[in-house]
């Protein structure tokens, strides 16, 4: 990574994870990047797409779950592996200064798992929806970018991380989707 950008990711990191430091976020964060926290959300989506759209919801269903399978390997164990970006909280230019709100976590940074599989669904499912529900995307990228922006803040990942993450997450969603729309043309939102 160039100098000047790695200096910009690193002020950005310091900017977010001490200057915007408050205790409401120090609570909320922490629960926001908490794949457990959104459970409700996922079975929600699951029953809601089954119950609206019966065997179509089930293939729906799948897809999503291919696509957030795919964008979770490949960003775990074949892009970070060979990027091999230390975590904040391991690198040494910033371990001393990074607030730890949870724990460092295995592995490595880039990208950010949490925002590729998060930005994997609400890419997948706003190119879904949207037709139907314009609401759809805007509150879907609000949601991804909310746990992005929590993974720096706890941090345990570097802004560029998690903006690799979105991209790469939502490129998957998007070709899951479109994937999806020619196995299932008549799918209607």
């Amino acid at each position: 990574m160039p100098d000047f950008l790695l200096n910009f990711d690193r002020h950005l990191f310091y900017f977010i994870n001490h200057d915007l430091s408050n205790s409401i976020f120090d609570g909320l964060m922490p629960l926001m990047r908490n794949p457990k926290f959104w459970i409700p959300l996922y079975l929600f989506i699951i029953i809601f797409s089954i119950w609206r759209y019966k065997k179509q919801g089930i293939i729906l269903v799948v897809f999503l779950a291919i696509a957030v399978g795919f964008a979770d390997f490949t960003s775990a164990s074949i892009i970070k592996p060979y990027v091999h970006r230390l975590r904040p909280c391991r690198d040494p230019a910033t371990v001393q200064t990074d607030i730890n709100r949870v724990a460092c976590g295995p592995g490595y940074s880039f990208p950010s798992t949490h925002a590729t599989d998060h930005f994997a669904i609400a890419a997948f499912l706003s190119f879904i929806f949207f037709k139907r529900w314009k609401w759809v995307l805007p509150a879907m990228v609000l949601w991804a970018a909310i746990i992005c922006f929590a993974q720096v803040y706890v941090g345990v990942h570097y802004p560029v991380d998690v903006i690799g993450g979105a991209i790469y997450g939502s490129l998957a969603g998007v070709l899951f989707a479109f994937v999806f729309r020619k196995v299932v043309p008549g799918f209607q939102a």
